[in-house]
């Protein structure tokens, strides 16, 4: 993987050695980040990660101005890596790390963010709870969007807070705004 644009433009990022990372392909992040840029800002934005893995999508909102990101999973690996990138990439100040179940994660104290990413296994069968803690809460700030990478199989375009889908083969993504 590699980092599509901004101060970290061509960097590599690679995948952590865990056997269930799905990392978010570059085809499908520049799409997603197209979205964001055409619609709203990501300079000086808040953001967080749910099942952020290798942190390929927060290192790029990085990349691409965000003030600062909170990388969430459960994998031990995952957060050290994505430790171990923050230091290659000069950017600890910036990152902070929580190694949690992102459902245990999301039942805590909320703190508004203004852009939440979130890339589930596409075998995870909370996605729907999941979704409904984020948008359902005060885990975004007004104006905030929450991003959810899933498959064919989940269908959230009758969901109130639905803004648009876009379709990268068999990857969905489903763009929400904050109820606020």
């Amino acid at each position: 993987m590699r980092i599509i644009t901004g101060l970290l433009k061509g960097r590599n990022l690679p995948t952590p050695k865990v056997a269930d990372v799905r990392p978010t392909t570059d085809r499908v992040k520049e799409g997603i980040f197209s979205v964001i840029e055409s619609r709203r800002f990501i300079r000086n934005c808040s953001v967080l990660e749910l099942f952020a893995g290798s942190g390929n999508l927060g290192f790029e909102a990085l990349s691409r101005g965000a003030k600062s990101v909170l990388f969430v999973d459960h994998d031990l690996h995952c957060i050290e890596h994505i430790e171990k990138m923050a230091k290659k990439f000069d950017l600890v100040s910036q990152v902070r790390t929580a190694r949690l179940d992102v459902m245990h994660f999301l039942q805590g104290p909320a703190v508004p963010y203004d852009i939440i990413l979130a890339d589930p296994p596409y075998t995870y069968e909370n996605v729907e709870q999941m979704m409904e803690l984020v948008t359902g809460s005060d885990w975004l700030k007004e104006g905030g969007w929450f991003i959810l990478e899933h498959n064919k199989y989940h269908d959230f375009t009758q969901h109130d807070l639905f803004l648009l889908e876009k379709e990268y083969g068999r990857t969905l993504v489903s763009f929400f705004k904050g109820a606020r």
